[in-house]
């Protein structure tokens, strides 16, 4: 079996905190002697990446995926088990592991907000050796690719939420790593920004091979962007495998919608599967898996020309992770 981009086995991250009852008097007990508990936010998980995978690493808040990130990244210890991230173990944080690896997180900045972000590219320069030949063309491509042209040369304190997200990608991706982590790198930007986002990120996998493990609460960036997804809640891997596979496996069924020209009568349509919702005209089915092809065929031989617009598709995503997170099995 060939070695694969990050290999993670019985990775887990216990952290310990302070604890004490609320008052003045358990703030002074505090003093003399404080109590610690153990907190578990990583549980034992393993897991393999191939080189050009893009995976995406599903979880609610608090479920371990920002730690296990740092973890990779080299920003924490874990308290047991092992990684290897491009044959390196990330947390002894080897130079030649840290200029082929970059941590995207979309709620932090590393430029300085002062300046413009052309100057702080220059300094990442300089911190990573590039030769002044190989960071023309990379930043090159980041500007075509990212449009960055009108916002290198503004403070970054001058600019929108979208656009200082698109330099921060510039800044991480000037070394050109083989390995991206990428945390929530679309939070808060609105839906257009979003769409871009994700397509240079598709496009940067594309063109330079990058193996990218994204964490996002924005099922689009998820279903846009990855063919598998780790799913992780209270610190433990819950599945491993394809997206469509998990959509197969927790939701058994798929939704037909149906809108009639003539409007619909009350319960018409729930001879055909039980009614998912309504609403605007829109009737949508909840049929079984296995008979949603003959179901179909039966709606469509039944009302004929009734028919304005008819649908057959898998659940909302969202709601096969909620179920995932819920039954918090996939077994």
């Amino acid at each position: 079996m060939t070695r694969a981009i990050i290999e993670v086995d019985g990775l887990t991250k216990t952290f310990r905190v302070a604890e004490r009852s609320e008052g003045v008097g358990a703030s002074m007990r505090a003093l003399v002697r404080r109590r610690y508990k153990d907190v578990p936010a990583v549980a034992g998980i393993s897991f393999r990446i191939e080189a050009g995978e893009i995976v995406g690493f599903l979880g609610p808040n608090g479920a371990g995926k920002t730690t296990t990130l740092k973890a990779l990244s080299g920003l924490l210890h874990p308290s047991g088990g092992t990684a290897r991230v491009l044959g390196h173990v990330p947390w002894k944080r080897e130079n030649a592991y840290l200029r082929q690896m970059t941590l995207l997180m979309g709620n932090r900045s590393q430029l300085v907000w002062d300046i413009p972000a052309a100057d702080s590219f220059r300094v990442l320069q300089e911190i990573y050796g590039i030769p002044e030949a190989a960071y023309q063309r990379t930043l090159g491509e980041l500007t075509e690719l990212l449009d960055l042209a009108p916002l290198l040369h503004k403070p970054v304190r001058g600019l929108s939420l979208g656009e200082r997200m698109k330099v921060e990608f510039a800044a991480g991706l000037l070394h050109l790593p083989r390995v991206a982590f990428l945390d929530e790198p679309t939070i808060g930007l609105d839906v257009s920004m979003q769409g871009r986002i994700r397509q240079f990120v598709a496009e940067l996998n594309q063109r330079h091979g990058v193996t990218i493990l994204l964490t996002s609460h924005y099922m689009a960036d998820v279903v846009a962007l990855c063919k598998r997804v780790l799913v992780i809640h209270r610190g433990k891997l819950l599945y491993d495998g394809g997206l469509s596979a998990l959509a197969a496996r927790l939701a058994p069924y798929k939704l037909i919608g149906v809108t009639l020209r003539d409007g619909e009568t009350d319960g018409e349509l729930s001879r055909y599967g039980e009614i998912d919702k309504r609403g605007e005209g829109r009737v949508t089915l909840r049929v079984p898996r296995d008979q949603a092809a003959v179901t179909t065929a039966r709606v469509v031989h039944d009302l004929g020309d009734r028919l304005a617009d008819l649908s057959l598709g898998d659940p909302p995503i969202e709601d096969v992770i909620d179920k995932v997170f819920t039954t918090e099995s996939v077994a």
